[in-house]
């Protein structure tokens, strides 16, 4: 038996890891589950009773969408080795599919000691320039993120969510090496650490090589939460005073910006479980309320209500301002952009 185990590992192949993978996803079946549309979508609905699924954020004190018991909920955060394994399954599967990606799958994820020191890696190679390089990022990326727990917290539910929400995601690992949105987020948490720890030349030069490499913009004194999914993430900008809840869905071209040129807190706060569309402006200190959704290319200058949707140039409320249809799901997770839209045109194409 244990021999068969060895020949397993030094004789691997892609039907072999397959069969791996599905065995271990059966035995782990509550990783990475996908969200029950029917259950776990569930906005709470306006009673009282609703008040102990609104839990209040740690880091950033704002509130996290709860729709199940606070146990319920730390028996679904995953085991600190589990995410980090399941990504090496598969890249061992992708190294046989694709043997010419060897070395680079080697040096990102099989040579590395740990998924911080993959990701530091990772990171500083693409942020990486001719007078800046990767082996001096790599080592100040590194001890960042061994060193504050939220940052990798948050990193392993960004990769979760990305997994769920987004049908082109292949797999975890193509996730942590291709997808922009989610290494520029992860670029932004290392930056908000040096930011928040008195470093803000550092933080700033960072911001601007994840500007420049992966086409997003995102002020390293901004404020956001865990479950990100930025989707595409083109030309995303977020000022300095915004603050982003947990589990929001923001797709590309999308701004969360000021309204001139006023000092202090003056950027959009937006709540749990919000999705905001495709090439949305918000602007000014506003709130978006918790699973609210915002229509793509909306321009949102007034506070937007929980649960509601909002669509335009000024953007308004689907209902209207006295009676607005309330979501029943989270926005961010069924990554519905038309429901409650649709209705609101009296015209067709």
């Amino acid at each position: 038996m244990r021999g068969r185990f060895l020949n397993f590992f030094v004789n691997p192949t892609p039907k072999k890891w397959s069969l791996l993978a599905l065995s271990h996803h059966k035995s782990q079946s509550h990783h990475f589950m996908s969200v029950d549309t029917n259950s776990k979508n569930l906005l709470p609905h306006d009673d009282h009773s609703c008040e102990k699924f609104f839990i209040p954020s740690s880091r950033y004190g704002i509130n996290t969408l709860h729709t199940s018991s606070v146990v319920e909920q730390s028996e679904k955060v995953e085991d600190e080795g589990y995410v980090w394994m399941k990504m090496q399954e598969e890249a061992k599967v992708d190294v046989t599919v694709e043997p010419i990606l060897s070395s680079y799958y080697y040096v990102s994820i099989l040579s590395q000691k740990s998924l911080e020191t993959a990701l530091a890696n990772h990171l500083a190679v693409k942020l990486s320039s001719v007078s800046l390089p990767s082996t001096t990022l790599s080592d100040l990326f590194v001890r960042i993120l061994e060193s504050d727990k939220e940052i990798m917290y948050a990193m392993k539910n960004d990769l979760k969510a990305v997994n769920e929400r987004d049908p082109a995601c292949i797999s975890h690992v193509h996730c942590f090496l291709n997808f922009k949105g989610f290494l520029a987020c992860q670029a932004h948490r290392v930056a908000h650490n040096l930011w928040s720890n008195g470093r803000k030349i550092l933080a700033v030069m960072i911001q601007n090589r994840v500007s420049e490499v992966f086409g997003v913009d995102i002020h390293p004194g901004a404020k956001i939460g865990s479950g990100i999914l930025l989707d595409h993430a083109t030309g995303i900008v977020v000022g300095e005073t915004a603050v982003i809840g947990n589990d929001v869905s923001i797709l590309h071209g999308v701004t969360l910006g000021g309204t001139g040129k006023a000092h202090g807190d003056r950027h959009p706060k937006i709540g749990d479980g919000v999705l905001i569309g495709a090439g949305t402006c918000i602007l000014g200190n506003i709130k978006i309320g918790d699973g609210a959704k915002i229509g793509a290319g909306s321009v949102v200058i007034k506070e937007v209500p929980p649960r509601t949707t909002v669509v335009g140039n000024p953007a308004k409320l689907i209902g209207g301002k006295n009676n607005p249809i309330k979501l029943d799901k989270i926005p961010s997770h069924t990554m519905d952009h038309v429901a409650h839209i649709s209705e609101f045109y009296d015209y067709v194409i």
